[in-house]
Parts: structure tokens; sequence; C-alpha cells
């Protein structure tokens, strides 16, 4: 990923005209971008990638763009598509866009948040009770029983 310092203020300048407190933040290169705690966005060789899923996919496959490949063509992709470059220019066009991207990041958020409690849970009635260590103790082997091997 790489990210002119230069292409990297008029995309923020651009995005704060529709989006409030939007950041970005160096990685590999590159940029990612965030609306609070969302991920929504991404910037690689002077490109804004906007997150996609099935809801707004079909808006740029439309429009003949096609998804990030970070390692080139040929190689898995993400869900990332580019922005067209005309929507840049028209607010109105630039804040719907943008908006269903960071509804797309809100979603997958909450999708991966719903897995996380399901899995404490099971973790939690998982553990382990005294008597359960208790039995797990008592079948140690003993100095004695060390390197000998029961039959099969």
């Amino acid at each position: 990923m790489a990210v002119s310092d230069g292409y990297q203020t008029f995309v923020l300048d651009q995005l704060g005209r529709v989006l409030p407190a939007v950041r970005a933040k160096r990685m590999f290169g590159g940029a990612g971008l965030y609306a609070g705690d969302l991920f929504f966005a991404l910037i690689d060789d002077d490109t804004l990638y906007l997150k996609v899923d099935d809801t707004n996919r079909g808006d740029f496959e439309s429009r003949g763009m096609g998804p990030f490949q970070p390692y080139g063509d040929g190689t898995p992709s993400m869900q990332y598509y580019p922005l067209p470059e005309e929507i840049f220019e028209d607010p109105a066009a630039l804040g719907e866009w943008v908006g269903r991207a960071v509804d797309v990041a809100r979603r997958a958020k909450a999708t991966r948040g719903k897995g996380k409690g399901d899995t404490k849970g099971k973790r939690a009635s998982a553990k382990r009770t005294p008597q359960a260590k208790g039995k797990r103790a008592s079948a140690k082997r003993t100095p004695q029983a060390k390197g000998k091997r029961r039959p099969r």
C-alpha cells in the first residue's frame, strides 16, 4: 500500500464535508479511514476504496469497479471497491456512497460482536469445577508410573 500525503489530505477534506470526525490511520504504507471506531475505507496507491457488502456492491460493479486486490491481479480480494472519481465532485452523491460504506462497517462490526458474546458464554460454561480439577489432579502420573506405558 502507498498513499501520498497530498492525496490523503484531499480525501480527508472531501470526506470531512459529508462525514464529521473522519480520521486516517497510516498502515502498511497506506491509510485506513475511520468514522468513530468504524473502519469504512482505505487508501492505497492514491485511490480511495470504500467497504462493500451485498447492499452496495452493485453500485460499484455497475460502474465497472472491481474489488481491491492488495497483492495484484489474480490474488485474493478484499471487500473494498474504488470510489468512482466523479463522485468526489458531487457532495450529495459522496455523502450517500460514504454513508452506505459506514453502514456496511457498522453491520460488520455488529455481526462480529454477536459471535464474540456467544464464545464468551461457551467459555464460561466450560470452566472446570473444583471437583473436576480434583479428578484431573488425581489422574496425574506418579513418579513410579513415569516412563511406563500401558499395554495396548
